[in-house]
């Protein structure tokens, strides 16, 4: 049977609230995604201050929540299910959210579902794809880079994750390092297509080692010194910034696929790869992971970009899918700035 979902996103510095129809195993109708980002509040700090970004939450919520239901030509109470980002993430923001659900969620009597923002992540693919459990995971965002195996709904193996610093944190600190403006990742992308990806030989951490794990803070500090070497940011050419640009990049993109070449070896062959997160828009990635996935006959199934950074699609997708399987939460549930996956059932 088919459901609808209004879902709240307040994680971090993006306040979004979408509603999605569908079913479990087909693409779903995105019938409405209203995604408010506040990249000109934090942009002067280079980076999120989470007090600026939990105000904005509490001021714009109510008002998305509402543009939502208007796009979608619907009233609260033709809602099957509520569901909000419970964790983890930032605290402030976290709360703001899942008190307006609670608060919704009670008021119209629908079912509250408490949502893991990775599981949202996750889950992503299967709202745009026909897309099956199992499949194999890249997790790649701001706070988080791990590779897990997706058995099903609440199923998460964890097969390796970042020891230190996660890809998109890198990718931030690179650009501020370089005073290319916040957020990171997009200013990187685009100073490295001018770039030379061969000109600085940057380091690729734990590469010579057994296992999965990652490790980004030992490139981020030979970045920063290759730019000392040309005298700092402030001397150095738009040639110079664009190709240490592109050699991070490109090392970034040789260390994730040399981990997923090794995951997908020790995986089923034709196991689905799957990437998500805020990386995961990035270009380059993506055409290095769909070689690496074709090499072991596997196909990379990646989101549309406008679903790869925080938004509430994913969110009511996820909460769509928990509430097909009969998975509610009470009233209660407390929110948590940290949730690891393997902690879901």
């Amino acid at each position: 049977m088919s459901l609808t979902v209004l879902g709240i996103e307040t994680s971090c510095d993006e306040t979004a609230a979408a509603i999605v129809r569908g079913v479990p195993g087909s693409p779903a109708q995105i019938l409405s995604n209203q995604v408010l980002s506040q990249t000109d509040e934090h942009a002067p700090y280079g980076g999120v201050v989470p007090e600026i970004a939990a105000r904005a939450h509490i001021d714009h919520l109510d008002g998305l929540v509402a543009r939502a239901l208007e796009d979608a030509g619907l009233a609260l109470h033709e809602i099957d299910g509520i569901a909000a980002t419970a964790g983890p993430g930032l605290i402030g923001g976290v709360l703001v959210g899942l008190m307006t659900a609670k608060a919704l969620a009670l008021s119209a009597g629908k079912p509250l579902i408490a949502v893991n923002h990775l599981e949202g992540h996750a889950l992503t693919a299967r709202l745009t794809e026909t897309l099956e459990f199992p499949y194999l995971l890249l997790l790649v965002s701001g706070g988080h880079c791990q590779i897990l195996q997706v058995h099903g709904l609440g199923e998460y193996a964890l097969l390796g994750g970042t020891i230190d610093d996660a890809v998109g944190e890198a990718f931030d600190k690179t650009a501020k390092l370089l005073g290319l403006g916040f957020p990171g990742g997009p200013s990187v992308e685009r100073w490295a297509a001018k770039g030379d990806p061969a000109r600085f030989d940057l380091p690729r951490p734990l590469l010579d080692r057994e296992g999965l794990d990652f490790s980004f803070s030992g490139l981020k500090t030979a970045v920063r010194r290759e730019a000392e070497k040309l005298g700092g940011p402030a001397a150095m050419s738009e040639t110079d910034i664009a190709d240490l640009c592109a050699s991070f990049q490109a090392t970034v993109a040789e260390i994730l696929c040399r981990r997923i070449d090794r995951a997908l070896s020790q995986s089923p062959t034709g196991l689905p790869l799957v990437v998500a997160g805020g990386v995961a828009a990035n270009q380059t990635l993506r055409a290095a992971l769909s070689q690496t996935a074709a090499a072991h006959g596997s196909r990379l199934v990646a989101p549309p970009l406008k679903l790869c950074t925080d938004n509430a699609a994913m969110i009511a997708w996820a909460g769509l899918e928990r509430l097909h399987a009969g998975r509610t939460d009470p009233y209660d549930i407390k929110a948590r700035a940290r949730w690891p996956l393997a902690e879901l059932t």
